[in-house]
């Protein structure tokens, strides 16, 4: 059975496209995890590996188009990717023929959209990123009580203050000088709850969070189950709802979120229930398609794999050197 895939990225956060929608059969959990960790390897995967797969499943939802799944470079599955989301909104619109549509992810029918480019010649989109809960039990995260905004962690550092908060991904997130944004601290901590600890039993995201300006910050995270990314979609969402809640940003307005892999814009809303969701706006950048064999595939042998290149990339080289000089500015 041959796989054809796209080599994707929103933010220079990678992956391989998987539309399961298009195969003579569906793939098997044990080949859906076997494919993922060879082909994302990032030293003998293909194309320098990725993040993870992003598959596209039949959706049971009668308002969805399809379901996305997220499968981590090491085969465990995240409930949403804010990044990933892009991608596949983008190439669910192109198949469809559509420009405003939902997509079925793990916990919520999230809404998704067309819009108008971020930069010149970078396919962008918008899409909903919700639900949002600080129930610590959500995380889950034990011994810190219902809920941990802007507090104290001292087990993980003595002076940084900390909040947790489920988008549905799991994320803790501190706000940080750019001394402390540069210093091993983040991965320190990231390594700790990531590993066998008393607080977060399933791992959590970890960012760091930078305010550069009015409606402007700069995120760094390390992804559980993944290391540190050049962006996380939903970091970086979550980061912009404790920035517009702590940190006297707005609500309805777009707040430019740089990070690593460039920059994104981000809007936080709130109904009149006190519920929130933002919705993540950004590239979807498409960098190659790839046809192979599934057995190839789960071998790791990409010598009889049909590669085509696109030219996408360079257009959004050109924005990441434009989002770098405001940095540079900041």
């Amino acid at each position: 059975m041959e796989l054809d895939l796209i080599k994707v990225h929103g933010s220079e956060n990678s992956f391989f496209i998987l539309d399961e929608t298009i195969l003579e059969r569906p793939l098997t959990e044990a080949e859906i995890m076997k494919v993922t960790t060879t082909l994302t390897n990032r030293e003998t995967g293909l194309l320098n590996g990725a993040d993870g797969i992003l598959l596209i499943t039949n959706s049971s939802q009668p308002e969805a188009v399809a379901k996305m799944r997220v499968i981590n470079s090491d085969g465990s599955e995240a409930s949403m990717c804010g990044n990933g989301l892009r991608t596949v909104a983008r190439y669910l619109a192109e198949k469809e023929q559509l420009d405003y549509f939902h997509v079925e992810t793990m916990h919520a029918n999230l809404l998704v959209q067309k819009t108008t480019e971020i930069g010149n010649d970078v396919a962008t989109y918008q899409v909903e990123i919700s639900p949002v809960s600080f129930q610590t039990s959500t995380l889950p995260l034990i011994g810190k009580g219902e809920t941990l905004i802007n507090q104290p962690f001292k087990e993980l550092d003595s002076k940084l203050l900390f909040s947790a908060v489920a988008v549905p991904n799991p994320h803790l997130i501190s706000f940080v000088d750019h001394e402390t944004m540069e210093s091993p601290l983040l991965e320190e901590i990231a390594r700790f709850v990531n590993g066998e600890n008393p607080y977060f039993i399933d791992g959590v995201n970890v960012s760091f969070v930078e305010v550069l300006g009015k409606d402007q910050i700069f995120v760094k995270t390390y992804e559980r189950g993944v290391g540190f990314t050049n962006a996380c979609g939903t970091a970086m969402s979550a980061s912009s709802l404790m920035y517009v809640l702590l940190k006297e940003g707005s609500f309805d307005q777009k707040i430019q979120v740089f990070n690593p892999g460039g920059m994104v814009q981000t809007i936080v809303h709130q109904d009149n229930e006190d519920n929130y969701w933002m919705e993540l706006i950004g590239n979807a950048t498409y960098l190659q398609k790839i046809t192979l064999s599934l057995s190839d595939a789960q071998k790791g042998d990409f010598s009889n794999s049909q590669l085509m290149i696109l030219n996408e990339n360079d257009a959004y080289q050109e924005f990441i050197k434009e989002a770098q000089n405001v940095l540079k500015k900041n």
